[in-house]
């Protein structure tokens, strides 16, 4: 071989490399048809439940997806209570937003002389919320065109003969009702009457705690000596026992003994989770069977995602 030919050779194989492909070209062609057709019919619902896709390209040979694969059944289990906790806050922060914005179209935006604005920078100690959002929203209602928030409830009948009450805080009624509608039909519920499902509920404060911050006992004996209405064990539900960590004691009280149940809390050291002001609580919990149950809680997500949606309360177990 001429000393030529040898450098010519020696520049392709560089190439080669420089490109990152391998030194078999047919292997290499033949792999990379077969890994495309091995991952088109890979495409599908991630552990997730969401769509996910694949692209394969030569230099790096990377394979990417659009939404992140969960590491097994504990860490899927583990970042869908992140994401869940995350809205929780997300929408937590945003109701609070909305009040602040309706207490200033009202009041004004003076603490001193509105009296609703300086309940709420109480309210913000007690849910610990960030001072900039009630500074960002004190601006915003002074906007020309920000409307006051109006509070309103739609029931909605569920499957299993389970009820739904939606709590909306919103600067347009016909916007909020017409996308309420809209997911309880695509979602198979159906509209009720005003009253239909009110009364199968208690306007209730509630006090959060998880199972690792308290026993049982403990929790009973502060409902009892602070004059609690009830107390609501962890969910059973062989899915959550795994996790115990992120299950929770829930205390309901009336309005008139709630600040009690918080002393003492606070007294034994217990760490809790307030709500946002109050919760509506069934008075009477309706068991469903396993697929109605799956097909509400779908129901019900799919209302938190709207934006004016505050709260989905139920009286299924």
């Amino acid at each position: 071989m001429s000393s030529s030919t040898t450098i010519r050779a020696f520049g392709s194989l560089l190439v080669r490399f420089s490109n990152g492909v391998s030194l078999k070209p047919s292997n290499t062609l033949s792999h990379k048809s077969y890994l495309s057709r091995k991952l088109s019919s890979l495409a599908g619902h991630s552990a997730s439940g969401k769509w996910v896709s694949f692209e394969y390209g030569v230099p790096g040979r990377k394979i990417s997806t659009f939404t992140p694969l969960c590491m097994g059944r504990r860490s899927c289990k583990i970042a869908g209570r992140k994401t869940a906790q995350d809205a929780k806050k997300t929408k937590l922060y945003a109701r609070f937003g909305k009040e602040v914005v309706s207490a200033v179209k009202k009041g004004g935006p003076s603490p001193v002389s509105n009296t609703a604005l300086a309940a709420l920078f109480e309210k913000a100690k007690e849910l610990d919320i960030p001072r900039d959002i009630i500074d960002r929203n004190i601006k915003r209602a002074s906007e020309k065109d920000q409307e006051a928030y109006i509070e309103k409830f739609y029931e909605v009948y569920g499957y299993g003969g389970a009820g739904m009450v939606v709590q909306v805080l919103t600067d347009k009624v016909n916007r909020s009702v017409a996308r309420v509608r809209e997911v309880v039909r695509d979602y198979g519920g159906k509209m009720a009457d005003s009253g239909s499902m009110m009364f199968k509920f208690k306007r209730a404060r509630v006090l959060n705690i998880k199972s690792k911050d308290a026993d049982k006992d403990q929790l009973l004996a502060i409902a009892l000596d602070s004059g609690a209405d009830d107390v609501i064990e962890p969910s059973s539900d062989e899915d959550d026992a795994e996790e115990d960590s992120e299950s929770y004691y829930k205390i309901v009280s009336s309005m008139e003994n709630y600040t009690a149940i918080l002393t003492r809390l606070k007294e034994e050291g217990i760490t809790f989770e307030t709500d946002n002001g109050f919760e509506l609580v069934p008075l009477t919990p309706v068991e469903v069977d396993d697929e109605a149950m799956d097909l509400n809680k779908e129901m019900m997500a799919k209302l938190l995602e709207l934006d004016d949606v505050d709260a989905v309360y139920t009286d299924q177990k």
